[in-house]
């Protein structure tokens, strides 16, 4: 259960003004006018996340089995500081994006978050999350749930601007979060 509420409540805090959370807010502007396009596009938010957190969590799984545990809990831990030290640099979005809306708002969707994701904070924190905790399962529910509970509110808002947060605020908590987990890896 530690896994599943760690993992949920670090990325919903991580996605804060991240750039798939301004992706999801492009996108139910731009398919704004489409019968169903909310819900297009947060099916395509959850699958695409689903495969991609699948796919970070298990290489975290399987990057940590090759290490010992006391080498696997400092690397955890240094992951930590560093991901807490990249929350503080603020995302953009690529405008190059606009080649996928012709495949329309689930497609699109589908597309871009699993693009955007690749490499993004919250997928290096599933890799992190999975090799701290051993439960592939629920870290990969955990972070799925968290990228929804983040995007969901965007994407049903449509004209909710990223701007109006205070985000720089934000992104410290999200820094502070991330080094209090470091520290916790080292202490236990």
């Amino acid at each position: 259960m530690e896994a599943l509420l760690a993992s949920t409540l670090t990325v919903a805090i991580a996605e804060i003004g991240d750039k798939t959370q301004l992706l999801a807010l492009i996108l139910a502007a731009r398919f704004s006018h489409l019968s169903g396009a909310k819900t297009a596009i947060i099916l395509g938010i959850f699958l695409s996340t689903l495969a991609n957190h699948f796919a970070a969590a298990w290489v975290g799984q399987w990057a940590i089995s090759f290490i010992s545990p006391e080498l696997g809990r400092y690397l955890v831990a240094g992951s930590f500081f560093a991901i807490a030290l990249w929350v503080l640099v603020p995302d953009k979005v690529d405008e190059e994006q606009s080649r996928f809306y012709k495949m329309g708002p689930f497609l699109a969707t589908f597309i871009l978050f699993f693009i955007a994701e690749m490499g993004d904070k919250t997928q290096v924190a599933t890799v992190v999350l999975s090799a701290k905790y051993d439960a592939l399962a629920m870290v990969v529910m955990g972070t799925t749930l968290g990228m929804m509970i983040a995007n969901v509110p965007v994407v049903i808002a449509g004209h909710f601007s990223a701007e109006r947060l205070p985000m720089t605020l934000i992104h410290r908590g999200c820094a502070v979060l991330f080094a209090l987990l470091g520290v916790v890896t080292l202490l236990f």
